[in-house]
């Protein structure tokens, strides 16, 4: 079985976790490779979908979003609320779980009080528990 990536590979895209904008020639001399052949390593990951994007991170409370929520919701209205939530501003993350709940929405608002708007607009598809993070200990992590 061939091998999806090797530790070149791996390097090469924790330098881009770390770092999306990071020049070839850069990640070249990181991981003591010439600038063709890491190009060609990025295309090859890019074309098997290995890297399938690159991202830019927010400062989410400078543009006053800085209140983050998880909702678990319980509906039977799973194409509503698949509708609602693309609809709707405040929703980063809409997540299909099992168990009691079948929806998880991560929510990121500028206050408790807009928090408390967005609620009162949700109830109308079923009950749901509310989670309003205190801290972030890790996000992003770099799993290589």
């Amino acid at each position: 079985m061939e091998q999806l990536v090797d530790d070149i590979d791996k390097k090469i895209m924790q330098l881009l976790q770390y770092n999306a904008r990071m020049s070839i020639s850069q990640i070249s001399k990181e991981v003591s490779m010439s600038q063709p052949s890491v190009k060609e390593r990025m295309i090859k990951l890019e074309e098997r979908n290995i890297i399938s994007g690159y991202h830019t991170a927010f400062n989410l409370r400078d543009l006053d979003r800085g209140t983050t929520t998880f909702i678990l919701l319980k509906t039977e209205h799973c194409q509503e609320i698949t509708d609602f939530c693309k609809n709707a501003k405040e929703v980063t993350d809409l997540y299909r779980i099992s168990g009691e709940y079948n929806y998880l929405i991560k929510v990121q608002t500028a206050s408790i009080e807009e928090l408390a708007e967005f609620q009162d607009n949700l109830i109308k598809f079923g009950p749901s528990k509310s989670h309003i993070s205190l801290k972030n200990i890790l996000e992003s992590r770099v799993l290589l």
